[in-house]
């Protein structure tokens, strides 16, 4: 933790919201001198402060922490790079091609590293219209079921939300050349071949 990019990072920041110090300190309920203090990387906020500095400038305090907002590397690419996370409290689903951070419920999500499917895994698929027809025997209970199927190609994602008793079944377009995907709320995620 480095006092001084803490405060390059605070500076720059109060600037791109267009407010003064004594803006800043009035809404954090402390000195013009406080911030001017920080910003000079002559100290460092309370601790007791980070959460109300995170959310005034819509970074997280690991960020504010770290005096970097560098960003992610530019992903110049397809689809084929598409992680999945999902939140090991609420089930939120989030996907990303590129690189970054993500975080729910207060924790930090890691991606899921996709295997092939176990026999426990396994789809039937089969063409019904301009639609593959995908079964799952996989159980559907409240305590371990399916979270999603996913389709990805070089240049879209069909995902198709599941629910615990709901029956393990989803109809996705047929689409061709791409990867398809399913996560179980216990295992994690599974490739399966496709037709």
């Amino acid at each position: 933790m480095d006092s001084t990019e803490i405060g390059r990072l605070l500076l720059l920041l109060r600037k791109e919201r267009g407010l003064t110090q004594k803006q800043l300190a009035q809404a954090l309920h402390v000195s013009a001198q406080a911030v001017s203090k920080w910003e000079r990387g002559l100290g460092c906020p309370d601790v007791g402060l980070l959460a109300a500095l995170s959310e005034l400038f819509g970074v997280s305090m690991e960020r504010l922490l770290s005096g970097d907002l560098a960003p992610n590397d530019l992903e110049v690419g397809n689809m084929k790079k598409l992680k999945f996370y999902v939140c090991p409290v609420c089930g939120s689903i989030v996907t990303a091609v590129g690189g970054g951070q993500f975080h729910c419920c207060g924790r930090t999500l890691e991606p899921l590293a996709a295997r092939p499917a176990d026999s426990a895994h396994s789809a039937q698929i089969q063409a019904v219209e301009e639609d593959w027809y995908i079964t799952f025997s996989h159980p559907m209970e409240k305590g371990h079921f399916l979270r999603f199927a996913a389709y990805t190609t070089p240049d879209r994602l069909v995902l198709v939300r599941l629910y615990p008793e709901q029956g393990g079944e989803v109809r996705i377009p047929q689409l061709r050349g791409g990867s398809l995907y399913v996560c179980c709320s216990k295992d994690g995620l599974f490739t399966l071949p496709t037709p």
